[in-house]
């Protein structure tokens, strides 16, 4: 049993729970009682692709941190983003709702593209997560927790209006441009030392650590200290980016710095680490192959993420492939902390009987929604003749439901069914040779809008 663990524990109960590592499987866990919540450290990276760690299989970027983390935790080879670009899915993930909940479903609320090329007629949403919406943070905060958030928030409000306690935000830091600031500082780095000094204040916890990287997103600036590394090593088959590798790296070093701390002050076995991406990778620098799309795209390569749950005596180390996404965060981290359920719509599920004892009952075969009544313009780096020359996403409604995909592109009422067990690079649509199915996902599909109130752009 670590010292914190002792501290807080003064309880048989306390003190079989901790020592449940690797037998969690075997066993039965319960909310934790008084003293028993663990400490929770999220971290959150912006951009990353579904690939681009070692332990989701990059050939060239370097992550021994995360791998080491991943190896010991519950890997997610199906986990998604809400929303295939940053707000909503940010947005999402703070609030545990779909999109047409909260209405954030754009970065900004100004139309994408030229005006000429858009058939349907702009749905601006909001710009801004509502005061009135309880986001996990101050679920968390209730229930006794320090929170600190460090990095983007991108919500309109401020972090401090919405849960929590000690803030370091990207925009506030001054003289940063992008990745770089004054004297040679590196956000990944300075974001990661406010996070340990975070944890060091708050050592007797429960703490709760939203580290938000910047990182990887544009304007891709490079740490100039591993540049020379990156340049001399061969090129892999899947990545080669110079400058994003440095990036990766950056952040796989802080989280290194972050283990070493915990182990230093006897936490690590008390803290939950969550490790996880806001949408797809950005097409121009790096390649989710064997998915097809990348960010701002409703194919998987847009909203597939990595995603990892590291939790010392609970979670029992493997892979699986049940499909999660980002609003079952929520609940989830309501559970780990035996915070309460506030008195709003949770569109997401507790993880934590999947995590505690492999239970999957249901979640195999839920539907899971996204809704995108916008445009993305395409990038213009990107020229592959068999995508959209103008839109990386036109509006769209998508459902997954077990192993199968379905899209449904707004302007002409086009359907695409996929079989991603067999198709996951949603190639082949299935559309006309499975009518039944196409039409009962359609219905669910148009029956969660209704449900929700979803908007759906009309014709010009």
């Amino acid at each position: 049993m670590t010292a914190l663990a002792l501290r807080r524990a003064g309880s048989v109960a306390a003190s079989v729970f901790v020592a449940l590592a690797h037998t969690a499987h075997a066993t039965s866990w319960s909310s934790p009682g008084p003293g028993e919540t663990p400490n929770i450290l999220f971290v959150y990276l912006d951009d990353l692709g579904w690939r681009d760690t070692g332990f989701m299989g990059s050939d060239f970027y370097e992550t021994p941190h995360l791998d080491a983390l991943a190896a010991k935790g519950l890997v997610f080879t199906d986990a998604y983003s809400c929303a295939a670009n940053c707000a909503p899915a940010r947005a999402s993930l703070l609030s545990g709702q779909y999109t047409p909940r909260h209405e954030i479903f754009n970065v900004g609320t100004r139309p994408r593209g030229k005006a000429k090329d858009r058939l349907l007629a702009h749905v601006p949403g909001t710009g801004t997560l509502r005061a009135g919406v309880v986001t996990w943070a101050e679920s968390l905060q209730s229930a006794g927790y320090r929170t600190g958030m460090f990095g983007k928030w991108h919500l309109g409000t401020t972090p401090e209006e919405q849960g929590f306690d000690v803030v370091v935000e990207r925009t506030r830091l001054p003289g940063f441009k992008g990745h770089r600031g004054p004297n040679g500082a590196y956000l990944a780095d300075l974001l990661t030392d406010r996070c340990i000094d975070f944890i060091e204040a708050n050592e007797d916890g429960p703490w709760c650590a939203y580290l938000a990287h910047f990182a990887v997103h544009t304007p891709l600036h490079a740490k100039r200290e591993l540049l020379p590394k990156y340049e001399k090593k061969e090129p892999g088959e899947l990545h080669a980016h110079v400058e994003m590798a440095t990036m990766i790296q950056a952040v796989d070093d802080g989280v290194g710095r972050l283990v070493a701390k915990l182990e230093a002050l006897g936490v690590l076995d008390d803290t939950v680490i969550l490790f996880s991406s806001d949408n797809g990778g950005y097409g121009p620098a790096t390649d989710m192959d064997p998915l097809w799309g990348y960010k701002g795209t409703y194919y998987e390569g847009g909203i597939r993420v990595p995603f990892f749950a590291h939790w010392p005596g609970v979670v029992e180390a493997g892979r699986t492939d049940v499909p999660i996404t980002g609003v079952d965060l929520y609940p989830t981290l309501l559970t780990i902390a035996g915070a309460e359920r506030p008195e709003q719509v949770l569109d997401g599920v507790d993880l934590v009987p999947l995590l505690a004892r492999g239970e999957a009952d249901g979640l195999e075969e839920r539907s899971l929604f996204w809704h995108f009544p916008a445009y993305l313009q395409s990038y213009r780096q990107v020229t592959d003749e068999q995508r959209d020359p103008l839109f990386r996403t036109r509006p769209c409604g998508v459902i997954r439901r077990g192993s199968f995909k379905l899209h449904e592109y707004f302007e002409d009422g086009a359907l695409e069914l996929y079989d991603l067990e067999d198709d996951v690079r949603e190639r082949k649509n299935l559309a006309d040779e499975m009518p039944a199915l196409r039409d009962d996902l359609h219905r669910r599909l148009k029956e969660w809008r209704r449900r929700v109130g979803a908007p759906v752009p009309e014709r010009k």
